[in-house]
């Protein structure tokens, strides 16, 4: 399914930087791969930027999330591979060292609405987990306490949500907090 998914978005994008080939190359009749997340995002004359779909967006993530980019201490994917809305994701963090949470597994969800990525995720953690910025009855993490979802952007990430969350662990505040016993959840 989801090679599937990712020849589409390639498709797509080989269509989309035909029309765009003179930015990246004077040979017009040269092909050449597609473009990335990244590159149409830079994409435009004058420093102007391609709004990329929410789906593309997502897909972009889908395959940085399968790949395991980063030190492997926090890890996302798709909740059900058939949902064409790409909207329910898990994710796992590995607790920091020096921390009360080092060397426990955290399991996330993570709901991208039709509006993102221009608002953030809803984000609520499965296992148990004492932080000031985590609602203790829910597990959902409320964004007036949490920065990145606070001051939400369009280029945040899941794996930039997941990421902070971490570092969260490690701050001062949260990281002698006494904990949920290991293998509880919400």
């Amino acid at each position: 399914f989801f090679s599937s998914l990712s020849l589409s978005l390639s498709l797509s994008l080989s269509h989309t930087h035909t029309h765009t080939s003179c930015v990246r190359s004077n040979r017009s009749n040269n092909r050449k791969p597609a473009l990335s997340y990244s590159e149409l995002m830079t994409l435009g004359s004058g420093g102007s930027s391609v709004v990329v779909p929410r789906n593309f967006r997502l897909l972009e993530e889908l395959e940085r999330g399968e790949k395991g980019i980063g030190d492997g201490t926090v890890s996302y994917g798709m909740d059900d591979g058939d949902d064409i809305y790409m909207r329910s994701w898990t994710g796992t963090i590995i607790g920091p060292h020096n921390s009360v949470h080092e060397g426990r597994i955290y399991q996330l969800k993570l709901f991208c609405d039709k509006d993102y990525p221009e608002k953030p995720p809803t984000v609520r953690f499965h296992s148990r987990v004492n932080m000031t910025c985590v609602n203790h009855e829910t597990g959902v993490v409320e964004a007036k306490k949490f920065g990145i979802l606070a001051n939400w952007q369009r280029e945040y990430t899941m794996e930039d949500i997941l990421i902070q969350l971490k570092k969260e662990m490690a701050a001062p505040q949260n990281r002698k907090l006494v904990q949920p016993p290991e293998g509880t959840f919400f």
